[in-house]
């Protein structure tokens, strides 16, 4: 019976996230069957502060790590999952792998009490007390769309109030000036290498900050064996090199006909 509705509600998904992708602007192709919308809202001009890092107060200041910070119109959705905690966990795990197809990239994944203070989440980030929950009881990620919506933004929280409530918060801002280059966090690099084994680097040929940002992911875990196959492989291995991860952790094989990847040997 849970694989059944994890099953539908997958397929629902990806309808849903195939409409996003394409259309480039809208959340309106994402259904989850039985949940109740408790907030809808749309600005035209809006600016937001995304975290790429632990929330904390901080001599009554709130703290970010990193943070992305945009301007353009935002679209935001609350909703109530009908069973809980469970209907919560399916739903941002099947979020995750749609968007993973879909070609969406990861910028920062947290999970529980790394996210930081959930009371700062509700009300500083998304301004919704409805969200304030155990800082245990929450995830967090953040996505940038794939062509041709690069420019969007795609937030997901979701969080489980004391009363078993869970509450899923979604939120697309679409910036009005281009977003440039922007890196995932060191950490949810390592956390979809460990999940997935691999990576799929966005370059063939590495440039400096995606060097330092992917040898800052490997010195994370600093007895972690990886292989760097497909195009461009020695490049980034002596890119990584330069950035003294250690020549015992590395493996490249060069191959021109297949997209480059980061695969986990151990």
């Amino acid at each position: 019976m849970i694989a059944n509705k994890q099953h539908r509600l997958l397929a629902a998904l990806a309808l849903g996230l195939c409409g996003l992708t394409a259309q480039a602007a809208s959340l309106d192709g994402l259904h989850f069957p039985h949940a109740q919308i408790t907030v809808q809202h749309e600005q035209a001009e809006a600016l937001r502060i995304y975290p790429q890092g632990t929330l904390r107060r901080v001599s009554n200041q709130v703290r970010y790590e990193a943070q992305i910070r945009a301007e353009g119109r935002l679209q935001t959705r609350t909703l109530q999952l009908p069973n809980g905690q469970q209907d919560l966990a399916d739903a941002v795990a099947n979020a995750r792998e749609t968007l993973h197809q879909l070609g969406a990239e990861l910028l920062y994944w947290c999970e529980g009490r790394e996210c930081g203070s959930s009371a700062l989440w509700a009300n500083t980030v998304f301004g919704n007390a409805q969200l304030y929950g155990p800082d245990d009881q929450q995830s967090y990620l953040l996505y940038r769309l794939p062509e041709p919506a690069a420019d969007s933004l795609l937030a997901l929280y979701a969080i489980t109030r004391g009363n078993r409530r869970s509450y899923l918060h979604m939120e697309q801002l679409d910036a009005a000036e281009p977003l440039g280059e922007l890196l995932p966090a060191a950490a949810t690099l390592l956390r979809q290498l460990r999940e997935r084994g691999e990576l799929v680097l966005p370059l063939s040929e590495p440039t400096g900050a995606w060097a330092q940002r992917l040898a800052q992911c490997l010195n994370l875990a600093s007895t972690m064996r990886v292989r760097l196959q497909g195009t461009g492989a020695d490049a980034w291995q002596q890119a990584l090199l330069a950035q003294r991860v250690r020549a015992t952790r590395l493996e490249a094989v060069e191959n021109t006909d297949a997209p480059l990847r980061l695969l986990l040997v151990r």
